[in-house]
């Protein structure tokens, strides 16, 4: 059995999640802040809308701007000799799309969550914007941002069409677990196959638990600061 695809995989989901976490926790300070109702929610449409869009579309647009021949892959060859598009960096791209709306949506939801008079309290007391958002904001929203980082991590991990499209299915390189899924059960190697699924099952499994376990592990401490 070829582990190539796990450790690509864990590479590929590890990274993505970190660059997601924090893109996805900014846009949605960034919405949450935001005052005008129609720029509001234009934005918000925007930043959603990889999250409805098929994967394979939302492929598509990273390879018509990030391919070796259109404006910003073209950018990078030329003057850093880096090719985005058929590496393994196209797979962190992809997860990165297709998992960002996740996280921004559960960002979104743990920052509309917090009581706003906490937030009308601490400028009260004289505290600075930034005082605001990390010692009130963040710790009332810290639940959901961690169910929405977690939410993330099993979506990179689990990417399919905008990788295809993006990093190719090259062996050792851009195949990814549901990649090698894809492949095998295309050759007709379903024992392998099945290997594969039990692998990315697993995983997810405990994606899943661990994020019951932390909210479960959450809400007790938040109960006994409250006592």
């Amino acid at each position: 059995m070829d582990f190539s695809p796990v450790w690509i995989s864990a590479k590929t989901a590890s990274v993505s999640i970190v660059i997601t976490f924090f893109l996805g926790t900014a846009a949605a300070f960034f919405i949450f802040r935001m005052r005008h109702e129609r720029l509001k929610i234009l934005w918000d449409a925007i930043l959603t809308l990889p999250l409805v869009l098929p994967p394979t579309v939302a492929g598509f647009f990273l390879l018509y701007i990030f391919g070796v021949r259109r404006p910003v892959g073209a950018f990078f060859l030329e003057y850093f000799g880096v090719k985005i598009a058929f590496s393994w960096g196209a797979t962190v791209l992809a997860a990165v799309a297709i998992s960002f709306p996740l996280m921004y949506r559960s960002a979104r939801g743990a920052f509309e969550q917090v009581d706003r008079d906490l937030l009308d309290a601490g400028r009260t007391l004289g505290m600075s914007e930034w005082q605001i958002f990390r010692k009130i904001l963040m710790p009332g929203a810290m639940q959901g941002l961690l169910s929405g980082g977690i939410l993330a991590f099993a979506r990179g991990l689990g990417e399919f069409g905008a990788t295809a499209m993006i990093a190719g299915n090259i062996a050792g390189q851009t195949r990814t677990l549901p990649l090698a899924v894809y492949s095998d059960v295309s050759a007709g190697n379903m024992e392998s196959a099945g290997r594969y699924v039990l692998i990315l099952v697993l995983i997810s499994f405990i994606v899943v638990t661990g994020m019951g376990y932390a909210t479960y592990v959450f809400q007790r401490f938040s109960r006994k600061e409250n006592r």
